[in-house]
């Protein structure tokens, strides 16, 4: 972990969270996550070796503790008091962005809106009571992948790996970005399903009740008009 040499808290507080990865590892953590592997699920690209070091680093700087599993296999991952006071931070960094930059394609991998979807968004009341199998059939950057919603005793669980009960729906995401937009509250699921980026085949009803389930639109765009709300209380800065 870097060290500025200052005494500042800005320089302070850069200490730990400008580290690469470092911000989106306690998002995580913040948004529920507890095990190594739900952390690194939100964290495409991070290696097991870079995850393991900021894990470290946060236990450190008292962001976070660490602590075997009841079990004895494996640690569970926590936030501290001072972790926890850190989502302000992460709210204000994410509202800036929100008004500043601009969402584009290479934001936009659809498994990571899935992920974000079932870790943080998934309407538990209003999931089927029976099994019910989504898979999602999604292009970006030019490859394809493929993942699955399972749901069962209403609860959901994203899988990697066909969880072998048969497709009740099936989802393709030609384009991640409506399918981002929709997420983030921006269109409504009609209007994505019209645009043709989001196709579903499947019984009507389970169609039907497919984006209920969601309830990042609602959440998102509620963030986004308060926001604004906000901002225009306060003399906008030029870009």
């Amino acid at each position: 972990m870097r060290n500025y040499g200052q005494f500042c808290p800005i320089a302070r507080g850069s200490e730990i969270l400008a580290e690469r990865w470092t911000p989106i590892i306690l998002r995580n953590i913040l948004q529920g996550c507890r095990t190594f592997n739900q952390i690194a699920a939100g964290a495409p690209g991070l290696s097991r070796a870079l995850l393991t070091r900021r894990l470290r680093e946060l236990e450190h700087a008292g962001v976070i503790q660490i602590r075997p599993k009841p079990d004895g296999h494996g640690s569970l991952y926590e936030p501290t008091a001072a972790g926890q006071d850190l989502s302000g931070v992460l709210l204000a960094l994410g509202f800036w962005a929100e008004r500043w930059t601009e969402l584009t394609t290479k934001h936009t991998d659809p498994e990571m809106v899935l992920w974000s979807w079932c870790q943080e968004f998934l309407r538990r009341d209003l999931l089927p009571d029976r099994r019910v199998v989504v898979r999602f059939d999604c292009l970006f950057g030019g490859r394809k992948t493929r993942g699955w919603l399972l749901i069962e005793g209403r609860e959901g669980e994203l899988c990697r790996v066909d969880p072998g009960f048969g497709d009740d729906l099936v989802v393709t995401i030609a384009d991640p970005l409506i399918f981002t937009h929709w997420h983030m509250g921006r269109v409504d699921w009609a209007t994505a399903l019209r645009s043709g980026g989001i196709q579903v085949s499947g019984p009507r009803a389970l169609s039907r009740a497919l984006p209920t389930w969601n309830a990042g639109p609602e959440t998102n765009a509620r963030r986004r008009a308060e926001l604004e709300q906000t901002a225009g209380a306060v003399p906008a800065s030029p870009r």
